[in-house]
């Protein structure tokens, strides 16, 4: 299976400009970069330097489920306006995670105000050839309120809105850190893949012992990690990339793999960021 490999753009290499990120990704033999902003200079940059557009990041996601009326309705229109942006500067993919404003607001509550909200997004993402690719990042302890980071709730956001312009950014990392069986998922939803990312989640034993799946009482060990569990960039954890691939060709999915760089280990410096995604990409071309 060859899929193209890229990065979401992480904040040191981030700081050196888009040229200089756009150019090193060219070099490293990456393919495109997933974008914060797609702007015409960030647009000509990335062509410049012969990488693609991969996904744009939403800007009004948390608003989208807020519980006041008239700021629902602004984001609703925000986002509408920045699709028909995307569009017009050729990008496709619009990334968000629906996280609430309000931490505590439960996923339910949550679930009944995306049904009045997202479907006007949606039409607008139809009309403009946008596909929009929401991440199952489970959100911020103790509330973990993010809409869609179960396949319980995947199943009925995609019978509420059957539309192929609304899918999902499948993530495993998040996946076997709930303990949700990511292969399983990625058959059953493999259809509804708009975007992939590529990182991994390790489980950690004597963490495990320590604090079982609660977040460690004194704070976690490693950056990315709750205690029990840390993110890790591909073939550093316990996902199984052969069998990923093999998901996404049996379900005919097309697009990218993004190395979505949280790691413990390459983190900190330029000098780290960039050997963990040349080593994450090296994994993944493995099997993409």
């Amino acid at each position: 299976m060859s899929l193209p490999i890229g990065m979401r753009i992480p904040p040191w290499m981030g700081g050196e400009g888009i040229e200089s990120v756009a150019g090193w990704a060219k070099q490293a033999g990456l393919n495109f970069l997933d974008v914060p902003e797609l702007t015409p200079a960030v647009r000509d940059a990335c062509a410049a330097a012969g990488v693609g557009i991969g996904s744009v990041d939403a800007t009004n996601a948390a608003a989208l489920l807020s519980r006041d009326e008239g700021r629902r309705l602004q984001a609703v229109d925000a986002t509408r306006q920045h699709i028909a942006q995307i569009a017009e500067l050729g990008g496709t993919i619009l990334f968000m995670c629906l996280v609430p404003e309000d931490l505590s607001l439960p996923r339910s509550e949550a679930f009944a105000i995306w049904k009045e909200t997202f479907p006007d997004v949606v039409r607008q993402a139809e009309q403009n050839g946008v596909y929009i690719a929401i991440e199952g990042w489970p959100g911020p302890a103790p509330y973990y309120p993010t809409l869609g980071c179960t396949p319980e709730t995947w199943r009925a956001m995609f019978e509420a809105i059957p539309s192929r312009h609304f899918g999902l950014n499948y993530d495993p990392s998040h996946l076997v850190r709930l303990g949700i069986d990511y292969l399983r998922a990625l058959d059953e939803f493999g259809s509804r893949v708009t975007h992939c990312h590529g990182k991994d989640t390790a489980i950690l034993a004597e963490e495990l012992y320590e604090s079982g799946h609660l977040p460690a009482t004194f704070g976690a060990k490693y950056g990315f990690s709750e205690g029990s569990w840390r993110y890790t960039i591909p073939g550093h954890g316990l996902v199984d990339w052969e069998q990923v691939a093999g998901g996404l060709a049996r379900s005919g999915y097309r697009g990218g793999i993004s190395i979505e760089l949280e790691d413990h280990y390459f983190w900190g410096t330029l000098e780290a960021e960039r050997k963990g995604i040349a080593e994450a990409a090296a994994h993944l071309a493995r099997f993409f």
